[in-house]
């Protein structure tokens, strides 16, 4: 069984990140203070710390898209990464790289999508069709 891991991450409002990954990407908030929030990232524990502002984040290319260099996310069910994709264009989310699927008939193929939190940090969620292909080389 994998364990849950621990992220802490910068963040320039509260309310409205509350909001996003509370209303949008529907995490439950744990532990809160004046200058950060919990949230269940899916069986993570995300912190989202208070912070005075957030800078850009540099790209590479991947599968001919601009892919920000410090991203995290979670590696969901298909269905699940199929649903999330619809709730985040429900709440119409600006995607920095539309749902769609990466590396087609390729080792490694995969779905994904990347989306910035409110605070600008950038968020990657992806599915494949078996777990085996995650680590695939």
């Amino acid at each position: 069984m994998i364990r849950p891991f621990h992220l802490a991450f910068p963040v320039t409002d509260l309310q409205t990140t509350r909001h996003f990954y509370e209303t949008v990407l529907g995490c439950a908030v744990g532990r809160t203070s004046a200058n950060w929030i919990d949230f269940n990232f899916f069986g993570h524990q995300l912190t989202a710390h208070l912070c005075s502002d957030s800078q850009p984040v540099p790209t590479n290319a991947v599968d001919g898209q601009s892919v920000p260099v410090r991203h995290w996310g979670v590696i969901l069910e298909m269905e699940q990464w199929q649903a999330l994709a619809e709730r985040l264009r429900q709440h119409e989310i600006s995607f920095i790289i539309e749902p769609y699927i990466r590396f087609q008939g390729e080792v490694g193929e995969q779905a994904t999508m990347f989306f910035l939190d409110p605070s600008g940090n950038a968020l990657e969620f992806k599915a494949f069709q078996q777990d085996e292909a995650i680590f695939a080389s």
